[in-house]
This record gives structure tokens, sequence and C-alpha cells, in this order.
């Protein structure tokens, strides 16, 4: 695992990247075909912070590396793990990136394939005036 220390302070992308790798039950046979698949979800907030699931429909065990990066490429975060069918859970300190867009980057080293997601967090403020009449 290799970090980039200059900014890994700063984004802390809690390496205690809630590391939860776990393996999840094989998906459904597709006539022998591996066709790896990747999916990067945002499943809520844990303490505040932003908490994304990572799954990989993987039949075939392969070794990934996962990149966290600013929007201007600097590397926050980054750990290589191998398995089939894993599923791995990254909480993020958003105080420390603030607004700014994130890229992440999961490798297959056996498939040589690299899959690219964005994250962009956005606020938005609702105001709602109701009268109800009470009498």
């Amino acid at each position: 695992m290799k970090i980039d220390s200059g900014n890994f302070g700063k984004l802390a992308i809690a390496a205690l990247a809630l590391s939860l790798a776990f393996t999840t039950p094989t998906m459904a046979k597709d006539g022998g075909k591996d066709n790896p698949k990747t999916e990067l979800k945002f499943i809520g907030n844990m303490e505040n912070q932003p908490v994304f699931e990572l799954n990989l429909a993987n039949k075939v065990e392969d070794e990934y590396t996962v990149t966290f990066r600013d929007e201007y490429g600097n590397v926050l975060f980054t750990d290589k793990f191998k398995g089939a069918g894993l599923t791995k859970k990254f909480m993020l300190k958003s105080e420390d990136f603030g607004d700014a867009a994130l890229n992440v980057t999961v490798k297959s080293k056996n498939t040589n394939t690299t899959d690219v997601y964005s994250i962009n967090k956005s606020h938005s403020y609702v105001e709602e005036t109701q009268v109800n009449k009470v009498k």
C-alpha cells in the first residue's frame, strides 16, 4: 500500500477505510464466461461522514488496486486486495476535502481493466413555508 503522505493527512480517507472486506456469494452463472464488473455506490453516512461501497462481481480470484485521487490528480489513498466476489467499504472524512471532486480508479490485475468513478458532493438548501388553517 502506497500513500502520498503529503496529502494523506489532509484528506485522510479514513484508511480505516472501513476495510471491511468480506466475501459475498458468487453471482449467477453465465455459461462459464468470467465478466468482472465493479460498482461503487454511496450507501449513507456514518458519524456524519460519507460511506461508499465497492462491489466486485468477479468469479475468479483477482488482485485489485483502488486509488482515490483529488481533482488535481494527487493520490489521497490507495489499497490493494485479492479475492473473488468482494465487497469493500470506504468512509471518507469529508471535512478534509470539502466539495472537491474525487476520482476513484479500480484496476484489475488479471484482466488489465480500469474502471473510473467520480464522486461529487453537492449541497442544497430547501426552505418551505406552509400556512395551515388552525380554526
